[in-house]
């Protein structure tokens, strides 16, 4: 009576095996589920740098208050009759 039980049980491990630790196994569905949840958070984000990117993009386009932003504040520029004045910060 023994002998049957103890091939059933060997059977019932070599059966589970692969269900586990196969190449299609629970494990591996479970990482590469993982793998494809980090993937969409960095596709979002990288969504939302582009939309943002486009929208920069379709401002410098379109009219010259955007460009006219970034003469002034990056590179200093001011208009001909325009006084720059300069306050700094405090920690």
């Amino acid at each position: 009576m023994r002998w049957p039980v103890i091939v059933l049980a060997v059977l019932v491990i070599v059966l589970q095996y692969p269900l586990w630790l196969g190449k299609g196994g629970w494990l591996r569905v479970w990482d590469v589920d993982r793998q494809l949840q980090a993937q969409r958070e960095t596709n979002q984000r990288l969504e939302q740098r582009n939309a943002g990117l486009e929208a920069e993009v379709r401002d410098l386009k379109s009219g010259n208050e955007a460009i006219e932003e970034r003469a002034r504040f990056e590179l200093g520029l001011t208009k001909p009759d325009e006084i720059f004045v300069h306050t700094p910060r405090q920690p």
